[in-house]
């Protein structure tokens, strides 16, 4: 193999690299976007939840008192 070949291999490799890191990278920012929904949705739905429950409260009370 001469030493053209051999460059335009080990160019190759070094842009593949650069992809994988990208992707990698990529991956690693929507894993923490994950974690971060996955913590705060519990607290959207217990507030959703208290929410409507303060509603149909006020509205039972309005209605018979």
């Amino acid at each position: 193999m001469d030493t053209a070949k051999i460059e335009a291999e080990v160019g190759k490799l070094i842009a593949e690299a650069g992809k994988l890191l990208a992707e990698t990278s990529k991956l690693n920012a929507e894993t923490s976007k994950l974690n971060r929904e996955r913590y705060w949705y519990p607290v959207a739905v217990g507030a959703t939840a208290a929410a409507a429950l303060i509603g149909a409260t006020a509205a039972i009370l309005k209605t018979f008192l």
